[in-house]
């Protein structure tokens, strides 16, 4: 597992209310990976560092299932133990954190 495929992963991943990848909107701020020994031998871990654009986003809970979710057709990784997503509002999201194309799309 590479950052580069974990990011594509997580740019399938869309904003149930704007409809738009989380990765375009800024709300992934870094992905880690480091190996694990575990009794089945090494694995990968995944840490995901992210945000969300409201720290009362009433959709918060959705966004564990959804991250984990990207990642169940890959046989290596199993989303429940290999995969940590941490949340924080720091520094705390603001629009500028879109990419330019987001942007404009949703007319800001």
């Amino acid at each position: 597992m590479t950052k580069e495929k974990v990011m594509e992963l997580l740019h399938e991943i869309l904003d149930p209310e704007l409809h738009v990848s989380i990765v375009d909107l800024g709300l992934i701020y870094d992905v880690s990976i480091s190996p694990t020994q575990t009794p089945e031998g090494l694995r990968d871990h995944i840490h995901i560092l992210m945000t969300l654009t409201t720290p009362g986003c009433p959709l918060a809970a959705m966004f564990d299932h959804m991250v984990k979710d990207a990642f169940k057709d890959i046989p290596e990784i199993d989303s429940d133990r290999d995969i940590t997503i941490e949340l924080t509002f720091d520094p705390p999201w603001i629009i500028d954190m879109m990419n330019p194309e987001t942007r404009a799309h949703l007319g800001l």
